[in-house]
């Protein structure tokens, strides 16, 4: 059995994680914002494209944050 091993993701790694969480959340609201406020179908056909693309990306970082969080300390670090 083949099982990917994952090491423990850094402090700087984990702040980056959350930032770019942060970030596609925000253009999430933003496309949805966008979305809805247009009478253009067109317009409104590409942000909810965006929209989706923010979802995907945002779920694949929550992931990644998950399949580490096992391995996070429990404590401070020195």
């Amino acid at each position: 059995m083949n099982m990917q091993q994952h090491k423990p993701i850094t402090a700087k790694e984990l702040e980056y994680l959350v930032d770019s969480m942060s970030n596609e959340d925000l253009l999430m609201k933003q496309c949805t914002a966008a979305a809805f406020s247009t009478q253009n179908q067109n317009v409104r056909s590409a942000c909810l494209h965006m929209l989706d693309l923010h979802q995907q990306h945002y779920h694949t970082l929550m992931n990644t944050l998950q399949q580490h969080y096992q391995m996070a300390p429990t404590q401070p670090q020195q």
